[in-house]
């Protein structure tokens, strides 16, 4: 291995000791210093995807969490990442898959809500017949930073008719306690807290 390698390693092993979670989507997440702006840490969903194991095991949480007790209407995807979690979910749940996305990628009438994030501005977009007036709907992201991207998403379900039960997130970044920012009433659960 070359010295490159092994600092990642040995940083993506310090952060996950962080966590505790015991699931192995934790261990198989890795992180990039200065991506894609510095000062920003990123941290990468993808192997997780690429582990059958770990993507089964989150995607079993995230179905056993909202198979009982949850009354819930349709699930939302937030643009890129939440979608892997979000549509096979909704297929679990037998429910409708709604996509947050960003400008320019969904034809129609259209919702949207601008808002900051981390890094600069950005724009959600809804399909404005996605979700149907009263729908109780759960809004799913793969990552939880300082929460400007998952209270857009609460706005924009609002914006649609709808009213967000649960903002999920895989991974939550506890330092930057996003989940205060949610709109008031809205809760928040994540996986792996780091």
């Amino acid at each position: 291995k070359n010295r490159s390698s092994m600092a990642t390693q040995a940083a993506n092993e310090t952060a996950n000791s962080k966590t505790g979670s015991g699931l192995k989507a934790e261990k198989v997440l890795r992180f990039f210093k200065d991506f894609p702006k510095p000062g920003i840490n990123f941290v990468d969903v993808h192997p997780l995807m690429s582990d059958v194991e770990a993507r089964s095991e989150v995607q079993r949480a995230l179905r056993e969490r909202f198979e009982g007790g949850h009354a819930i209407d349709a699930v939302a995807g937030l643009e890129s990442r939440g979608f892997y979690f979000a549509c096979p979910l909704a297929c679990d749940l037998g429910l409708p898959f709604v996509s947050l996305r960003k400008p320019g990628k969904l034809p129609g009438v259209l919702q949207q809500v601008e808002y900051g994030k981390e890094y600069g501005k950005d724009i959600i977009q809804c399909q404005a017949d996605a979700i149907k007036p009263g729908a109780r709907v759960v809004i799913i992201d793969d990552l939880m930073a300082t929460g400007g991207t998952a209270r857009a998403a609460c706005e924009l379900v609002r914006k649609c008719g709808g009213v967000p039960v649960e903002v999920v997130c895989i991974i939550e970044l506890t330092d930057l306690n996003g989940p205060k920012n949610l709109p008031a009433g809205v809760p928040f659960f994540s996986l792996v807290k780091l």
